[in-house]
């Protein structure tokens, strides 16, 4: 079996987690939350990033609500969000009395469409929130000129893309602020749950750092400046990733070979039902590997039977979910959201799947695009045992 999301993911690492528990549970200072771990972590993301402060937080949901509430939007006012993608920014927009606004994606690329983007802006926006979806930055040039020409202020939902590159311009610097998740499927993943804030902004790092704690600007306990969030960071795990950061970029290039590998054995089966994603480095960040699959049901039991785990990530675009309905127009439509609602399908990326387990898979893929057209793919699936 090769799984989707696979148990072993800290494996190496876990000598080293159970060491540093036990330093900072035996640290005479107690400290087990925004201590110096979280400090030195902070300092080695903006030292990577070039960002003015990064501020680490409880989840990248919470550094959204964090960013949003920075921003000052509130009661009444619109964000366009991405159509299609996880439930947070919608979520965090109309948790604090905002609206979000949905925008349909790219039918290829499945990230938010520009075009559609700006059509969607009126007198009551205030904001665009552009996301990265599965490996594939927004078209964030685009975004920051829209920004420019309609006073919209831009904050960016690079939650999946840590790691990722568009122009020279990291994800997540690209807006007045993005975000991090180290969730423990995510590029920069963790033993447990964390986010984070990057900004080139100072001011606006500031009163995010006041917002994750219930509001308290850190001089004196007990003074709480604004109604904040408690939203802050584990010293156990500011320590683990200060641990895996190292390793990090060999990570992301193992992730990228993966991916490039898959394209270029998935790039002629178009015609048999079966797309993959753009090709290429630029602007990417290979989070997760997602084709768009005319018979996704027939090709995730295909690959369940060959001992291959996938994934559908969502299932419906957002305007769809019960609980965004009431900002949905009756008559609105999404097309590509709605298109690749039905058909995407991903399939196992992570840096320690072996080579032949790769093979094994885009085997099995083409196996099933191409039933009896290539018999080595077709023999491959049926002789060759995963290892």
């Amino acid at each position: 079996m090769i799984p989707f999301f696979p148990p072993d993911l800290f494996e190496a690492d876990g000598a080293d987690l159970l060491e540093i528990v036990r330093s900072v549970g035996t640290d005479p200072g107690q400290r087990f939350i925004l201590g110096e771990r979280t400090a030195a972590f902070e300092d080695a993301l903006r030292e990577r990033t070039g960002a003015a402060d990064v501020v680490a937080c409880s989840s990248g949901t919470g550094a959204l609500s964090l960013v949003l509430s920075a921003t000052g939007v509130g009661e009444g006012d619109e964000v366009v969000v991405p159509a299609l993608g996880c439930a947070p920014p919608a979520a965090t927009v109309a948790a604090l009395g905002a609206v979000p606004v949905f925008a349909d994606v790219d039918p290829h690329r499945l990230v938010v469409d520009p075009d559609a983007a700006e059509a969607a802006v009126t007198g009551r926006t205030r904001a665009l929130m552009p996301a990265h979806l599965f490996s594939v930055m927004a078209d964030m040039p685009r975004f920051a000129d829209i920004a420019r020409r309609r006073g919209l202020r831009l904050l960016e939902d690079s939650a999946l893309a840590q790691g990722g590159e568009l122009a020279g311009t990291p994800a997540g610097l690209w807006g007045e602020a993005g975000v991090y998740s180290f969730v423990q499927v995510k590029t920069f993943g963790t033993a447990g749950e964390g986010g984070a804030v990057v900004t080139r902004d100072p001011g606006l790092g500031r009163a995010v750092r006041t917002l994750r704690n219930h509001g308290q600007d850190g001089s004196q306990r007990f003074v709480h400046h604004r109604v904040g969030y408690n939203s802050r960071f584990d010293e156990i795990l500011a320590a683990f990733q200060l641990h895996r950061l190292p390793g990090f970029d060999e990570r992301l290039e193992r992730r990228a070979r993966i991916a490039e590998y898959y394209t270029d054995r998935f790039a002629d089966l178009v015609g048999d039902g079966i797309t993959a994603p753009p090709p290429g480095r630029e602007g990417r960040c290979f989070y997760v590997y997602t084709l768009l699959a005319e018979d996704r049901e027939g090709l995730a039991a295909h690959l369940a039977r060959a001992g291959v785990g996938s994934h559908v990530y969502y299932p419906r675009p957002l305007p769809h979910q019960p609980a965004f309905a009431p900002y949905a127009p009756a008559a609105g439509r999404w097309p590509a959201a709605e298109s690749a609602a039905r058909r995407n399908l991903s399939i196992p990326l992570y840096p320690h799947l072996s080579d032949a387990r790769v093979e094994y898979i885009a085997d099995t893929v083409r196996a099933f695009a191409r039933p009896g057209r290539h018999a080595r793919d077709g023999a491959a699936v049926q002789s060759r045992r995963a290892t």
